[in-house]
């Protein structure tokens, strides 16, 4: 028994003295591809983690927000020219009307008989001139007489001409297109001059009456779009600018404009309040850049650009902004990375690892 542990135990310091003596041969294959990936591991988490975004078109539309009312094209409120009692309304209301359709017709028979009694005249002095005439030929009256007749006969041509237009004032025409309001007489009424007997509406187009700040007074112009909406309606509706006021209102400091929007369908009504954004440019090719990626600095702003693992300053050039985002003019290209986070960390040429990135249009 002795004999075997004596065995055991030298065969166990064989074993520890040959592993003392073979550790040193051993140890760098086992220990040698671990220290590579920690030494990488390390160089990885010393680089800056940053995000950024890829630079590609966008449309851009610089506004102005501002509100407006919208007017019908044209209106008019019908009125008498002259006093009379109303003999028969012709329209209904809230109906259109055609251009030139009897609306009204006021009492005429005195007018109508005067008429009557002046064309019998003018037909009896006719009838003289044409025979003083074959007398004036064969020489039975003078020159002196056949000149009054003639003179008689126009005198009454123009007073027939007179009561004509008299009688055409008794008859309220619609003097465009348009739809008619409510009525405020009646049949048999007794009106003049004051008395407002309904409205007379243009409705297509409508006028879109707004003003911006004086300060964008050379920014626009004839032809520019509006975008507007109204109350009670969740549409966009569309505008074009046609007219503006030439000179600055002195009390408000604002600029007058006037636009036009169609309206087959009735959908707009005058008097109706609107949102309106006035487009001032519009451009289809605009470099988009949140906001937080540029970098004022004095007299310059500056952007870093991802190349290759590393970051380099770039001078950039703005032009319009947004809520969230600057329009880059000058000094960023289409496809162009730019860091959007660590900017306060990077440096020129310095090495970063990019973690994210998205396009500059995802916002």
């Amino acid at each position: 028994m002795n004999k075997v542990v004596k065995r055991v135990l030298t065969i166990s310091i064989i074993l520890l003295v040959f592993s003392a003596l073979a550790w040193p041969k051993v140890k760098p294959l086992i220990s040698s591809p671990s220290n590579d990936l920690s030494e990488n591991e390390s160089v990885q988490q010393n680089l800056l983690n940053v995000e950024g975004v890829v630079m590609e078109y966008e449309q851009l539309e610089d506004k102005i927000f501002t509100t407006g009312t919208v007017q019908a094209n044209e209106v008019v409120d019908l009125r008498s020219e002259i006093a009379g009692k109303i003999t028969d309304i012709l329209f209904e209301e809230g109906r259109a009307a055609e251009q030139g359709q009897l609306l009204v017709k006021i009492n005429d028979s005195e007018l109508q008989a005067q008429r009557r009694r002046a064309q019998f005249q003018l037909n009896l002095a006719e009838q003289r001139e044409q025979r003083q005439e074959r007398l004036l030929e064969r020489g039975g009256i003078s020159q002196e007489e056949y000149d009054a007749t003639v003179n008689e006969v126009n005198v009454l041509i123009s007073e027939l001409d007179l009561i004509d237009a008299q009688i055409d004032k008794t008859e309220i025409r619609a003097p465009f297109e348009g739809m008619i309001g409510l009525k405020f007489v009646s049949t048999g009424s007794l009106i003049s001059s004051d008395t407002h007997i309904a409205t007379l509406n243009d409705i297509d187009p409508v006028k879109i009456d707004f003003s911006i700040p004086e300060r964008y007074f050379t920014r626009v112009h004839v032809g520019d779009k509006i975008q507007f909406t109204v109350q009670g309606n969740d549409s966009t509706f569309v505008g074009e600018v046609y007219a503006i006021e030439p000179r600055i209102d002195a009390q408000t400091r604002t600029l007058q404009i006037r636009a036009l929007s169609s309206n087959p369908d009735g959908i707009l009504v005058p008097g109706a309040f609107a949102n309106i954004e006035l487009i001032l440019e519009s451009v289809d090719d605009a470099l988009m850049l949140p906001a937080i990626a540029v970098i004022p600095e004095l007299n310059r702003q500056k952007v870093f650009r991802y190349e290759n693992g590393s970051v380099t300053q770039v001078d950039v050039t703005t032009g319009i902004r947004t809520d969230r985002a600057v329009r880059v003019i000058d000094g960023v290209a289409l496809g162009d990375t730019i860091l959007t986070t660590g900017l306060l960390q990077a440096r020129e040429g310095m090495g970063v690892q990019l973690t994210n990135v998205r396009k500059s249009s995802e916002r």
